[in-house]
């Protein structure tokens, strides 16, 4: 499993003029290295798969099925392959909405199913989420690494924030220090999970925060 995780895409990832999908790499807090990308979407995932407290592995097209599907032998490389803390696995698969009913991709997605359920995997087919909490993690993946903020004011903000009910009170409890600093400290705290946010509608000056119990 470990080499899975911390292994190279299998499928060859190209760039070139006039390609529909937005490929990519993206640096993952979870891990410190590069994941791949071959959409907007996918990447979207990605992101939160590095915003989930619990992941502590990414791993963009990990490896190729191959097996008997009836009559016919199917190839196919998930998307991604997730590391939980307790030790389980998922596989995803992300698709737009508009292919999720086709049956050919129906099809593809009950036989990786199987596939996984037999060697103990959980296995998520993904098309979006909802758009506010999208957007609040891409927003937030901006502050995910630690080096680039003030981490020495880090406990002060924790302390601010365990007595003041929203971002902009915390910065206004720590006005001796530019809000230009303090804000980022926040933000790099919601993503890392230690202060908690309502990612379901925009995150601003306004938002309600608390430290995680």
């Amino acid at each position: 499993m470990d080499e899975v995780a911390g292994g190279q895409p299998v499928r060859e990832f190209r760039w070139y003029r006039g390609r529909k999908h937005y490929s990519g790499w993206y640096h993952a807090a979870t891990t410190g290295r590069l994941v791949a990308y071959e959409s907007r979407l996918e990447l979207a995932r990605i992101m939160i798969a590095d915003f989930t407290p619990d992941v502590v592995e990414i791993a963009a097209q990990p490896f190729q099925l191959v097996g008997a599907d009836g009559d016919r032998i199917r190839r196919h490389v998930p998307d991604l392959f997730l590391v939980h803390a307790d030790g389980l696995v998922t596989v995803v698969d992300v698709k737009a909405p508009s292919r999720m009913r086709e049956p050919k991709v129906i099809a593809q997605f009950d036989w990786t199913r199987q596939v996984c359920s037999r060697r103990g995997w959980a296995y998520e087919t993904w098309s979006g989420a909802e758009q506010t909490v999208v957007e609040n993690v891409r927003f937030l993946a901006g502050y995910r690494r630690r080096e680039l903020v003030e981490a020495s004011l880090v406990p002060r903000v924790m302390e601010a924030a365990a007595c003041q009910p929203t971002i902009g009170a915390v910065e206004a409890a720590l006005a001796g220090h530019p809000c230009e600093i303090i804000r980022p400290v926040v933000l790099h705290l919601v993503w890392s999970g230690q202060l908690v946010a309502d990612l379901r509608t925009p995150l601003n000056r306004a938002s309600r925060i608390r430290v995680r119990a």
